[in-house]
C-alpha cells in the first residue's frame, strides 16, 4: 500500500473500532437498565430501553457499510481482512444483545405490581450484572486485542448458565405451587432466558476477538 492509502485504511479501521465500542457501550447499558426497570417496576425506563435499541441498530448499519467499503476500496489482506470480518460479525452479535435487552424491558412491563413475590427477582439482577460485565469485558478485549481477557469472558458464561438453571427450577416450582402467578412467572422465565442469551452472545464475540487477535479460535473446554 502507498503511504496515503495506509493512512486512509488506518483511519477507516479506527472508525470501525469506534463504532463497535459505541455499540457495545449502549448494549451494556441496555442490559443494566432493562433489569433496573424490572426490579423497580419502572415502565418509563423500560420504554427508554426499547427506544434506545434503534440507535444500536443504526450503528450496526454504519458498521456494515463501512466494512463493505473498506473491503471494496482497500482490499485488505491477512490480519487486516480478519479484523474487518471480525468487526462485521461482532456488530451483528452486539445488535442481538440490544434486542435481548429490549425483550427484557418489554417483558418487565407485562409483570405488573406483584413482582416482589418472586424469589428470582433477587437473582436476576445478579445474573444481569455478570452478563453486563461479560459484554463490557469482551468489548475491552476487542479494543485491546486481548486474547486472554477473551478467554476469561468465555469462562464467565458458566456463571450465567448456573444462574439460569437455578432461576428456572425456582420459577417452575413457584408456578406449580401458585398457579395464579403462571403468567408473571413465565415472563420472569423469559427474562432469564434472554439474559442467558446475552451471555452466550458475549461468548461468541469473545471467540471472534480471540480469532482476530491470534488467528485461532480458543480451545473448546468441553472437548
Amino acid at each position: 500500500m502507498q503511504e496515503h492509502t495506509v493512512k486512509a485504511f488506518d483511519e477507516d479501521i479506527t472508525r470501525l473500532r469506534g463504532l463497535i465500542a459505541e455499540m457495545g457501550g449502549l448494549a451494556e447499558a441496555a442490559v443494566a437498565q432493562s433489569l433496573e426497570a424490572l426490579v423497580k417496576g419502572d415502565d418509563e425506563l423500560a420504554d427508554k430501553v426499547v427506544k434506545g435499541d434503534k440507535k444500536i441498530d443504526a450503528l450496526e448499519s454504519e458498521v456494515d457499510k463501512l466494512a463493505v467499503r473498506i473491503i471494496a476500496l482497500r482490499a485488505p489482506m491477512a490480519d487486516d481482512l480478519r479484523e474487518v470480518i471480525a468487526a462485521l460479525k461482532i456488530a451483528g452479535v452486539v445488535e442481538r444483545i440490544g434486542d435481548y435487552s429490549k425483550n427484557i424491558a418489554k417483558a418487565s412491563k407485562q409483570i405488573g405490581g406483584n413482582r416482589k413475590q418472586f424469589e428470582p427477582l433477587t437473582l436476576l439482577p445478579a445474573m444481569a450484572e455478570v452478563a453486563a460485565e461479560m459484554v463490557h469485558d469482551v468489548l475491552t478485549a476487542y479494543a485491546a486485542r486481548d486474547a486472554e481477557l477473551a478467554r476469561e469472558v468465555i469462562a464467565a458464561d458458566e456463571k450465567v448458565d448456573a444462574f439460569y438453571n437455578s432461576i428456572f427450577r425456582n420459577l417452575v416450582s413457584h408456578m406449580v405451587e401458585n398457579p395464579s402467578t403462571i403468567s408473571s412467572a413465565a415472563q420472569m422465565l423469559f427474562i432469564a432466558r434472554n439474559l442467558e442469551r446475552v451471555g452466550d452472545h458475549a461468548t461468541n464475540v469473545a471467540e471472534m476477538v480471540h480469532f482476530a487477535a491470534t488467528g485461532n479460535y480458543p480451545p473448546d473446554e468441553d472437548g
